[in-house]
């Protein structure tokens, strides 16, 4: 479901939706979701000092909370 939820808001987001690939990595206690954009698209979902980024990460956090788990986002380059 959070794999889901990122890659939605990341498509939305970008110039070049076919380059959103989501990976999920599963840990001990938390699942990472590693989110890679176009290189021309970066700037788009991180946004100025970061504030797409962090709330995209909040969204992120509130929907695992829901189904009791912990998620994690890391946006590759």
């Amino acid at each position: 479901m959070e794999k889901d939820l990122v890659e939605y808001i990341a498509k939305s987001l970008v110039d070049d939706p076919s380059q959103v690939v989501v990976n999920e990595v599963e840990g001990d206690k938390s699942t990472i979701l590693e989110l890679r954009v176009a290189e021309n698209d970066l700037g788009k979902v991180i946004g100025k000092h970061g504030r797409i980024a962090k709330a995209i990460r909040t969204v992120l956090m509130a929907a695992a909370a829901k189904t009791g788990t912990h998620a994690v986002l890391e946006i590759l380059d």
